[in-house]
């Protein structure tokens, strides 16, 4: 008798380790296109499935949580974030939902400092200069940009990926402040200056570098009122969740020199980014990197699936459970 496998909808095109692993516990319904699916098809695409295994551009909303098939039973998100989710209305149809934390510390640790350093030392000018061909050689005054070593960082959540942050930035004897919803203990703390009030923080920020996460209290948080507390010439940096950001106040800024230089890897309404963006030689701009190596991307894969095998095939709660609010 052949005992039937779970079935999983992967609504993208996972790595190639992490596909080996769901079509060998599940009978995995695959994306290989990497076609995004909307409302409409991916309720459809579930037809039958016990379990989605989604990521961050899928937008599992309270209607299309709603529509889903009654043979789903969870939801795991290969992601940390989860505000594309709706929790809450899951929750009403006894849908688990889990996230995959812990894993991309590091590399969105890493991508953060090579946005502070490429905003800081006009990496975007200088690299278009030679790809463009413009480059006649060195010259005394040529793309000075600002110093990184001993400056003052602020950062905005000092959560696992802050920690991180600020460990590597220690190593450019930068001084380090935050803000958080609490104090860290003195250990994890590491003599940073602990600042209550977030915005009383920014007057003492060169460089301040966004680690929150997405929340109706970050929701466009970094506002032309906060971009004025910097201090003049400023460096901004953000590789949390686009929206926590007001495009038009920064990109104000930075036409002005307010703010020197923004190094961003995530956008609001991402892959469509502000066009005001495109037209600034002070914006270091990547495409939503922070997690991309091969060993992390696999390492959200193999948690996204620890969580659906817990679930799915033992019947245990997932470990990464994302309770609602």
């Amino acid at each position: 008798m052949t005992i039937r496998k779970p079935r999983v909808l992967a609504t993208r095109h996972f790595p190639p380790d992490v596909e080996t692993r769901l079509t060998a516990s599940f009978d995995a319904v695959l994306n290989p296109e990497d076609r995004l699916y909307d409302g409409p098809a991916l309720v459809a695409a579930s037809a039958g499935c016990d379990g989605i295994m989604c990521a961050a551009g899928d937008a599992l909303t309270a209607a299309t949580i709603a529509s889903l098939p009654a043979s789903v039973r969870i939801i795991a998100t290969f992601s940390v974030g989860y505000e594309h989710v709706d929790v809450a209305a899951a929750a009403k149809r006894n849908i688990a939902v889990s996230n995959t934390p812990d894993v991309l510390t590091d590399a969105t640790a890493d991508i953060t400092l090579l946005c502070l350093l490429g905003a800081a030392r006009r990496a975007h000018e200088g690299t278009t200069m030679l790809r463009t061909h413009n480059w006649v050689g060195w010259t005394p005054t040529q793309l000075t940009g600002v110093h990184v070593t001993g400056k003052r960082l602020g950062i905005l959540g000092m959560g696992r990926i802050g920690q991180a942050v600020a460990d590597r930035a220690r190593a450019f004897r930068m001084q380090i402040h935050y803000s958080n919803r609490s104090r860290l203990p003195a250990d994890l703390e590491k003599g940073a200056t602990f600042h209550a009030n977030a915005d009383d923080m920014l007057p003492y920020c060169d460089f301040l570098s966004i680690n929150a996460p997405m929340t109706p209290a970050t929701r466009k948080w970094v506002n032309a009122e906060r971009l004025a507390k910097l201090p003049k010439g400023a460096v901004v940096v953000n590789t949390a969740r686009g929206g926590v950001v007001d495009d038009e106040a920064l990109i104000a800024a930075l036409r002005s020199g307010r703010i020197a230089s923004a190094g961003l890897d995530v956008f609001d309404g991402e892959p469509k980014i502000h066009q005001g963006y495109y037209d600034l030689e002070n914006a270091f701009l990547l495409p939503h990197m922070g997690s991309a190596t091969v060993e992390t991307r696999n390492a959200m894969g193999f948690k996204a699936l620890d969580n659906l095998e817990a679930f799915l095939l033992r019947g245990q709660a997932p470990p990464d459970v994302v309770k609602a609010s």
